[in-house]
């Protein structure tokens, strides 16, 4: 099949090539998955802390303190890459659909995942000096690591996620 009559050089041509294969269809290195995951994590991880330090400070009660810690984390998340693509040059509404293209499923999946372990552990009635607290949420987010990892190499695979972003770099 000849492919070079499709083969522009656009954006989603050099994701696809970023993931490993024409049309995003390859594979991902682990490597690049790592990347992606630190990446998105650093960001949840910021927003994440902040917001639990912020309503645990603030004494509010559990549902409100997560819900601000997971509206942060979301916010922190995407910040991060919107920053690199805007950097690219890429305007701000170009930059806000390929940071939701990107990070969308990574944030999501390492919320579930720390948040479960935090409300599963009773950290969320520790104080921010407790111990538990904090095992708790770095525990969590080693475990999001560990999830959302494989999920990332799939999607770059696939030219998705975070390979999308890869077209700016």
């Amino acid at each position: 099949m000849d492919h070079t009559a499709h083969h522009t050089g656009t954006a989603h041509d050099n994701a696809a090539q970023a993931a490993g294969g024409h049309g995003g269809h390859g594979s991902a290195s682990w490597g690049t998955a790592v990347k992606a995951t630190l990446h998105c994590l650093t960001g949840c991880a910021i927003g994440e802390i902040l917001g639990m330090v912020i309503g645990t400070a603030l004494l509010w009660g559990n549902v409100p303190t997560m819900v601000l810690a997971i509206a942060l984390a979301f916010v922190f998340g995407y910040s991060f890459t919107l920053f690199a693509l805007r950097r690219a040059g890429l305007d701000l509404k170009s930059a806000v659909k390929v940071a939701l293209a990107a990070d969308t499923v990574s944030i999501a999946i390492m919320e579930l995942v720390d948040n479960g372990v935090v409300a599963l552990s009773g950290a969320m009635d520790a104080h921010l000096s407790d111990t538990l607290f904090w095992t708790a949420l770095l525990g969590g987010f080693a475990v999001a690591f560990l999830i959302t990892t494989p999920v990332n190499k799939w999607m770059i695979g696939r030219g998705k996620g975070h390979a999308v972003v890869h077209a700016y770099h």
